[in-house]
């Protein structure tokens, strides 16, 4: 599942379109819906089995609107609302915008229980850190996604929640049993259906002692054999330097298929024919040696066609409705602290450090001046301490608000707004860098 640069396939991916499980797209490859739509259309014309695959999670993580942030809030919003309703129709809105432009497979929901307060990669992405509040809300998000006609993926099994490290620049080990907890909202999303789950770059110490991608304890013995799931497994991406680093690229692909992932991801970070190649070879080259089995393969390529043949049964409902993303982020907005919502200017410090994640994206301050008069009616001031978040009950002079969807990661220095949602001087500002 490699991906390329460019915002229409190169021709080294037309060509081996045919052989492909399938291609995962970034945001450097979408400039608009109907660029999406054409761009994936080709891909399909080549091989319509071709699993056509893309991160959006809303919040953070978006590629159809990294441009300008997404229209839908992240996870944490709907967990802190807590209504399956609302989750089911946000899912099916963002389903319906990929269905509409050709995506087979949402690398999406996150699953995570984000039991560590401290976890640099999950954390808002996640619904909250309680399994069982997780655990229906994943499953509510599994169902309004597939009932536009997109494959769900849910990640990061068996739970990268517990963790202190970034998988994207270090491998991450865990004590907790996922038994206990992480494997809770997993268990709801294949009893809703789901069609495909993604492993985990970790070491889960309660299990094995080496990463749960290329661990068929984790992948085989506890996904397939203890909690029955026999749709597709996708690896996350093999260029993360909890894999790259340490068994390596070619070597960890290799593993990753033994262990029982079907698909595997690459191409965030390195999105080259050559990768293609490298991995091909050392396939190739494990099942000579007798160190792959050639049915793990066919099995692998069978799980790939049932998506596909489900994908091709279902009807692309015209779900969109963008305001239920405005509404799920207002009804989100939790503030403690007496009301002063007045005509003064009110000053909002946002800061947020770089998302491995989310990648690399412009929104800075205009953005959120241009949307914080959806914010400022639910605002309370403190007092002297600054603004507090009922969400964590501690001081905010810092605000990470997830009230307006374009929000989600914006940094800014100290920014004057009006009541009415700009600040005098806001056109003169250029947009933050990050």
């Amino acid at each position: 599942m490699p991906g390329f640069v460019g915002i229409t396939p190169p021709g080294w991916m037309l060509h081996r379109a045919q052989h492909l499980g399938g291609v995962c797209l970034y945001a450097r490859n979408v400039t608009g819906p109907d660029q999406l739509a054409a761009l994936n259309q080709r891909l399909h014309e080549q091989n319509p089995g071709l699993v056509i695959g893309i991160d959006e999670e809303g919040g953070d993580v978006t590629r159809l609107e990294a441009r300008a942030g997404s229209s839908y809030p992240g996870n944490l919003a709907l967990g802190a609302v807590d209504d399956v309703a609302l989750t089911r129709a946000v899912a099916r809105s963002m389903g319906a915008e990929l269905a509409l432009a050709g995506v087979d497979l949402d690398l999406a929901p996150v699953a995570d229980v984000n039991s560590n307060a401290a976890n640099p990669v999950i954390g808002v992405r996640a619904f909250g850190a309680e399994p069982a509040l997780v655990a229906r809300q994943t499953a509510a998000w599994v169902e309004g996604l597939q009932a536009s006609g997109v494959a769900a993926c849910v990640k990061h099994f068996p739970g990268h929640g517990a963790t202190s490290l970034d998988s994207h620049l270090a491998l991450p080990a865990v004590d907790d049993d996922p038994h206990d907890g992480a494997l809770e909202p997993f268990q709801a999303a294949f009893a809703a259906g789901a069609r495909a789950v993604m492993s985990a770059h970790i070491v889960v110490r309660a299990v094995d002692s080496i990463p749960a991608t290329v661990s068929r304890r984790i992948m085989t013995t506890v996904l397939r054999d203890e909690l029955g799931f026999d749709g597709l497994a996708v690896s996350d991406g093999l260029e993360m330097r909890a894999i790259s680093d340490g068994v390596g690229l070619a070597d960890g692909a290799v593993l990753a298929l033994a262990a029982g992932c079907d698909l595997l991801c690459i191409g965030g970070g390195l999105a080259g024919e050559d990768v293609v190649d490298l991995l091909r070879d050392a396939i190739v080259s494990a099942v000579r040696e007798g160190r792959l089995e050639e049915q793990r393969l066919v099995e692998a390529a069978s799980r790939i066609d049932r998506l596909m043949e489900w994908r091709a049964e279902q009807h692309h409902p015209s779900g969109r409705n963008r305001e239920v993303g405005m509404e799920s982020a207002r009804r989100a907005v939790r503030v403690d602290g007496p009301a002063r919502v007045g005509s003064d200017a009110v000053v909002v410090q946002l800061g947020s450090t770089t998302s491995q994640a989310a990648g690399v994206v412009p929104w800075g301050q205009r953005i959120f001046g241009a949307h914080a008069a959806h914010c400022l009616p639910y605002l309370r001031y403190g007092g002297p301490k600054g603004l507090c978040s009922s969400l964590t009950h501690q001081p905010m002079p810092s605000l990470r608000c997830s009230a307006a969807p374009p929000i989600w990661t914006t940094w800014s220095p100290n920014l004057s707004l009006s009541p009415a949602g700009r600040s005098p001087d806001e056109r003169k500002r250029p947009p933050a860098s990050r």
